[in-house]
């Protein structure tokens, strides 16, 4: 592989006007097809195969004119009994009616018809039924509806309209701006050029462009959840910009060398692209791997990432030697473009003969990344206590963690849908923000109006049943709808249990099929399936990266002890951000409002994104100590060498994760909160406490033996060549013999 990529390298940057234009017309074409395609974006959390599923579907089918968003107006009146009063019922009805005039409204219903009002007279709910699905809804009938009420509120009433059709897309700002303009300035330090950290972040933003674009252009045929542009995006933006970095990096080092600048890129290419490459498809396949789960949504997500991702490879091991082969030589600071001597072809092959020979200038070990290794290895043991201790102590809150889908208790403060819960949760109690559905389905009229007292009466004696609505029944007479009103709120536990109790309690009936739906119903299916794939998921990703380990490194513990570190990031990163997002500790400090369960598909999404990355910084770092292990240095010494060549582009490459994950915390949107959140500690923990801290001082515990693999299976393994020593060979051949 590795000197396929040398020869790519070196064609893209000989060819670089040719790469650079293909790439340009790829972005303008994929960016007019997504302006042109575009679909819509939704948040339809759809779970083929589960009770609440078979519901909706079912009342999709029997309520057709019921099949669309839903909204509820909430009503607060100035004083208790003022609804009571003719002009309180003049207001309702004049809000009533406005809300069923409204553009794309088939319907509303008055409060005083259905009892919709608080026994205090000062609160209603005016039920708003809509022709489309919420993902259907246009921005302008949207705004039409936020906007209901606005003229009695200057008379001291209180409207929020609220319901589904208040789901929107999260909006991607100025403040994810701010992790990338911290990324550039990493790269400005890492770099001490401009030339090279501009063409680094340039390179990484046509790849996210490119793959964005891609994305939309697709979603006219494919459902996109609102968080799968936002997941690629991030992404996207982070591998970029580290895959170019890494390449970048090795260029320069190549240059310094006294290689000439197309020699430098087509070994560049051929090394760490090799690299790139291996760390994008464990990525690629993590991601992709969400498809196992088999719910439709998390594998749209899982896809959409990947293909960035792949992009993003791409982009790195072809448009990348092109933007380099324009640079040429001032991707290096000033002060080294006069001092290090142009290379040419002979030049090149004696920094090739001396570096083999070990005869090259003694190189700077005074660096922070030779201390830092020295002091690791020196230490190991303490090390590795102090390491697993505390990694062990923050994943201490981790066993409490909670999963459900979100609700608007959980919004920002001061938005649409959070002001209309809070209005109603004060009005009439939580229970009402998160109303269950039991359908009750049978062959006959007769047997489902049989049926129907006996499911209401099961239903109202469980405990923390508020009230149980009368039946609706379909035209066929075949299919009723029972609203059923907990006490408590849509993500509390004491709902979960009545979910749970409700549908062991029907779920006997032999002439019906009783089914309870509703959101929390979906929430907690959703929360249960998922938590059912995550141990399978877990095994698959901890397997996989144990074969891929193994391939790259010829080796059995060294795989091992990866995995072993990566199942202590994610033990460490679920017990932080259940400790802030659930628990509510330092929850101001990401503006977070409301403290509540984490989003049902964090876990799951976090382990396939947090393992391809992990796996990254072990492959930079690692295959180092193993290249300087077989050509000879001691185990220890190998060890330190790694750290000291790695640990600078490791670390930028680290806080430039950080930053893009960290951008999106900004956002007011909780769920993508939480995963920018979540993905921005996870790195950090990997790639700063398990992979530059706890992996060298493993490595010099192990010395040689780390190394170890069986002759059978060493001959069974295919050769990756991560390290290129493919690739040296392949130069030594085409070099001549020279006196």
């Amino acid at each position: 592989m590795a000197t396929l990529l040398y020869r790519l390298g070196r064609g893209s940057m000989r060819r670089r006007r040719l790469v650079a234009a293909i790439w340009l017309v790829v972005l303008v074409g994929l960016g007019l097809a997504a302006a042109t395609l575009r679909g819509p974006i939704a948040d339809n959390f759809t779970m083929p195969g589960t009770e609440s599923q078979r519901a909706l579907d079912l009342l999709a089918e029997q309520f057709p004119a019921a099949s669309g968003a839903t909204g509820t107006i909430a009503v607060k009146a100035p004083a208790d009994g003022a609804l009571a009063s003719p002009q309180g019922q003049a207001v309702v009805k004049e809000l009533t009616q406005q809300a069923a005039t409204l553009p794309g409204v088939v319907g509303a219903v008055d409060p005083f018809q259905v009892g919709a009002v608080s026994p205090d007279g000062r609160y209603a709910l005016v039920q708003v039924q809509f022709a489309t699905g919420a993902d259907e809804v246009t921005d302008a009938q949207r705004d039409a509806y936020e906007k209901v009420g606005e003229r009695v509120e200057a008379q001291g009433w209180e409207v929020a309209p609220g319901g589904e059709v208040l789901s929107s897309v999260p909006e991607v700002g100025s403040t994810e701006a701010i992790g990338v303009a911290v990324a550039a300035i990493v790269l400005v330090v890492t770099f001490g050029s401009l030339v090279a950290a501009g063409m680094t972040m340039l390179n990484a933003l046509i790849g996210v462009g490119v793959g964005m674009a891609g994305l939309f252009a697709i979603s006219s045929v494919v459902d996109l959840s609102s968080t799968a542009p936002i997941l690629a995006l991030m992404l996207g933006l982070a591998v970029g910009i580290d895959y170019s970095l890494f390449i970048t990096s090795r260029y320069r080092q190549n240059l310094m060398e006294g290689l000439p600048p197309d020699e430098a890129v087509g070994r560049a290419v051929g090394t760490a692209g090799s690299a790139v490459v291996f760390a994008g498809a464990t990525v690629v396949i993590a991601l992709a791997g969400l498809a196992v789960v088999n719910i439709p949504f998390l594998t749209v997500m899982g896809l959409a990432a990947a293909g960035t991702v792949t992009v993003a490879v791409l982009v790195a091991i072809t448009l990348q030697p092109a933007l380099l082969g324009f640079a040429g030589r001032r991707v290096l600071p000033r002060k080294l473009r006069t001092t290090v001597p142009a290379g040419d072809a002979a030049s090149g092959e004696r920094a090739a003969d001396a570096a083999e020979a070990g005869t090259t200038p003694a190189e700077d070990r005074s660096g922070f990344g030779f201390r830092w290794a020295r002091l690791v290895t020196r230490f190991r043991v303490p090390v590795i206590l102090v390491g697993l201790i505390g990694l062990g102590l923050l994943a201490l809150p981790a066993p409490d963690m909670r999963l459900a889908l979100p609700d608007a208790g959980t919004a920002p403060v001061g938005s649409p849908a959070r002001a209309s819960n809070d209005l109603i949760t004060e009005g009439f109690g939580p229970g009402f923000t998160g109303r269950l559905a039991v359908v009750v389905a049978g062959d006959t009229p007769q047997a489902t109006s049989a049926a129907i007292p006996q499911v209401t009466a099961l239903v109202q004696g469980t405990e923390n049943v508020l009230a149980v609505a009368p039946p609706q029944l379909s035209p066929d007479g075949r299919t009723a709808l029972l609203g059923v009103v907990p006490k408590t709120g849509p993500t509390d536990e004491a709902t979960e249990t009545l979910v749970n109790d409700v549908r062991a309690k029907v779920g006997e009936f032999r002439d019906v099929e009783v089914l309870l739906t509703g959101a929390t119903a979906i929430g907690i299916d959703v929360s249960e399936k998922l938590s059912d794939a995550l141990p399978v998921y877990l095994l698959l990703v901890v397997g996989l990266s144990v074969l891929l380990l193994m391939l790259v490194f010829r080796s059995l513990l060294v795989p091992v002890k990866a995995a072993l570190g990566f199942l202590l990031t994610v033990a460490a990163t679920f017990g932080i951000t259940v400790a802030v997002f659930q628990q509510g500790h330092l929850a101001d400090l990401v503006g977070l409002d409301t403290p509540g369960p984490l989003v049902s598909f964090l876990p799951i999404l976090l382990i396939g994104i947090l393992f391809g990355l992990a796996m990254d910084y072990e492959v930079f770092l690692v295959s180092r100590m193993r290249e300087d292990f077989v050509h000879g240095d001691t185990a220890q010494q190998a060890t330190i060498n790694g750290m000291g060549h790695g640990a600078r582009v490791v670390t930028a490459a680290a806080l430039i994760m950080i930053s893009v994950f960290g951008g999106f915390v900004f956002l007011d949107d909780p769920v993508i909160k939480s995963m920018g959140f979540a993905l921005a500690i996870g790195v950090a923990i990997d790639a700063f406490v398990v992979r530059m801290t706890i992996v060298p001082a493993v490595m010099s515990l192990l010395g040689k033996r780390a190394w170890w693999l069986p002759r059978w299976l060493d001959r069974i393994l295919p050769n990756v060549d991560i390290e290129g020593e493919g690739l040296r060979a392949h130069l030594d051949d085409k070099t001549p013999t020279r006196a």
